[in-house]
């Protein structure tokens, strides 16, 4: 598999935010989102054994599987051995390719609306769904999609006065729709990886 970095930091988004996990993000996406903040492009081959050695050396249990689109690569072997090694496993992914079934948790991040229909997710569970709130398109519930729990996270455009309208905006609508969470990049607010 290709993977783009493996590091230990806090899950900065979403229903675990501030849990230490392990992450391990794959090179690579099938989309061309035009806010993507994540340089996925390189990547260095590891072998299951390799990935799995390298996240066993921190302490904790929470590993995430990201990307670019980790579900290009994402196996049920890798799967089964990080369970094997004790881990909860969590992917991130935008749906639109199937995932092992093994995996505890799975973050859908959909991204039809900036993308285009190509890129409607093929999944129909997900134990959270996290929209990105860009001002310009209403975040869609997905009804034909089952998941507990639903965040609007506002897309970050590198400019502090858009990025602070947006996430007011991305307020009222929590607000004004309150099956909906704010998710923030709490990562970035406190300058951590």
């Amino acid at each position: 598999m290709l993977v783009n970095e493996l590091f230990y930091s806090l899950q900065g988004e979403g229903y675990h935010a501030g849990t230490p996990a392990v992450f391990v993000r794959f090179a690579g996406c099938n989309l061309g989102c035009p806010f993507c903040d994540t340089d996925h492009s390189a990547g260095t081959d590891m072998t299951t054994d390799e990935i799995v050695a390298e996240v066993g050396r921190y302490p904790a249990r929470l590993v995430v599987l990201t990307g670019g689109e980790p579900a290009l690569q994402l196996t049920d072997d890798l799967v089964d051995a990080l369970h094997r090694a004790g881990k909860r496993v969590a992917v991130e992914t935008n749906g639109t390719c199937r995932l092992p079934k093994n995996i505890d948790w799975i973050t859908l991040s959909p991204k039809d609306a900036f993308v285009g229909p190509s890129a409607a997710p093929v999944l129909r569970r997900a134990d959270e769904i996290k929209v990105v709130f860009d001002g310009e398109h209403e975040p869609c519930s997905y009804p034909g999609i089952e998941a507990a729990h639903h965040f609007v996270q506002p897309c970050d455009t590198g400019d502090a006065r858009r990025n602070a309208e947006l996430t007011r905006q991305a307020v009222d609508f929590c607000l004004a729709n309150p099956d909906w969470r704010l998710s923030l990049q709490i990562h970035k607010i406190l300058d951590i990886k």
